[in-house]
């Protein structure tokens, strides 16, 4: 029996937006028939999700998912999610999908909603990393659409997915514009794997993960990863708060301690360290600091400190942060420095990703972090 989910273009939940408006660039036809082409053909390709942009395989072909790994340098631990077409069959993934699921499916997807499900026995579990458990999601992204509506259309009444981690090496900053997956696949690209451009990404940053695969167990849905659908929207659909990791929750794409990171230092700074900074204490000897704030800039700065603001709106700020990391790592700067945002619910999914791009450095002697 078929999910309830509508095959809508845009994920309602009240802070979304309209994503076509900002897919810039035409969708293609020839160009998504022979991206299905590819990806049917065992080989890799990259495109835009209203998140990042994903490097995808078939996630039906164990050989095909390998070679993600291999491109990004991926712990075979670490799983990957599959993407779906809308009006997907989930039940052709999932051994089984509870009721409460159903409830998230027709809530938030198509979106930036991913769901962990009991793996399906005949799925390979090459895409879980060898778990029992298999991440879910269906992208709002007219371009994300477009790719696995015509890979499933190859194989009618087959499972059809595209199992698709963000479009980078592993660890590092994520793509939100084509021109960052070129710029980490150049010998990919060179070789002929496209990259369907899809514009700036509208979130800018990786879908929430929920684990529901526990339910059955008596284990209430729990919050993997924060995204731009927040705990309270969730709670709005199932009833109550989602619980909190614990030891025995799947693993999950994006949640080591370390991770989101650029090659150039990052610290995360409170309020007393920025103002330090800013008055000129405890710089690098060499070299320039950025300061990446969303707050007033300083009427006087050392000319070692730079200053780029960023927007005070947490969903506006998600949307340019990888872009501004990626940015400023290509300038040979001593340090990055971010300005610690608040500690609210709003602004959860963007302190995860920094906490965690930060906690790939360490303080050594001098205070830079490596």
């Amino acid at each position: 029996m078929p999910p309830r989910w509508p095959t809508r273009s845009v994920c309602p939940h009240p802070r979304t937006t309209d994503v076509s408006a900002v897919c810039q660039p035409p969708l293609n036809a020839a160009a998504i028939a022979a991206a299905a082409a590819r990806l049917d053909a065992g080989e890799l390709v990259a495109f835009a999700t209203e998140t990042v942009y994903g490097l995808g395989a078939d996630a039906r072909n164990p050989d095909a998912v390998r070679r993600i790994y291999a491109a990004k340098g991926r712990p075979a631990d670490h799983p990957v999610i599959v993407h779906l077409a809308p009006g997907a069959d989930v039940r052709q993934w999932a051994a089984h999908v509870p009721p409460v699921a159903q409830d998230l499916i027709d809530a938030f997807w198509p979106g930036p909603l991913t769901l962990i499900l009991p793996r399906a026995a005949h799925i390979d579990a090459t895409v879980s990393a060898g778990q029992d458990s298999i991440g879910l999601r269906c992208p709002s992204h007219p371009v994300a659409q477009a790719l696995l509506t015509a890979f499933a259309q190859l194989h009618p009444g087959e499972p059809s997915g595209v199992a698709a981690p963000s479009a980078n090496r592993f660890g590092q900053v994520s793509p939100s514009q084509a021109a960052h997956v070129i710029a980490e696949f150049p010998a990919e690209v060179a070789a002929g794997m496209p990259v369907l451009d899809g514009g700036p990404c509208d979130r800018g940053i990786e879908s929430t993960i929920v684990d529901v695969s526990r339910v059955h167990l008596g284990v209430p849905p729990t919050l993997l990863r924060p995204g731009s659908i927040t705990a309270e929207q969730l709670a709005a659909v199932i009833g109550a708060e989602p619980a909190r990791p614990d030891a025995t929750a799947p693993r999950a794409s994006g949640t080591l301690k370390a991770h989101y990171a650029p090659h150039t230092p990052l610290e995360l700074a409170d309020a007393a360290r920025l103002a330090a900074m800013c008055a000129g204490e405890g710089l690098p000897a060499r070299g320039q600091t950025v300061v990446l704030a969303y707050g007033d800039r300083p009427a006087h700065l050392p000319d070692a400190v730079v200053w780029h603001g960023l927007p005070d709106d947490p969903d506006r700020y998600a949307q340019a942060l990888y872009a501004t990391l990626r940015d400023w790592d290509t300038r040979a700067m001593a340090r990055l420095v971010v300005q610690a945002p608040p500690a609210t619910s709003a602004w959860a999914a963007v302190n995860d990703r920094i906490h965690r791009a930060a906690a790939a450095f360490a303080l050594d002697t001098d205070g830079l972090r490596h």
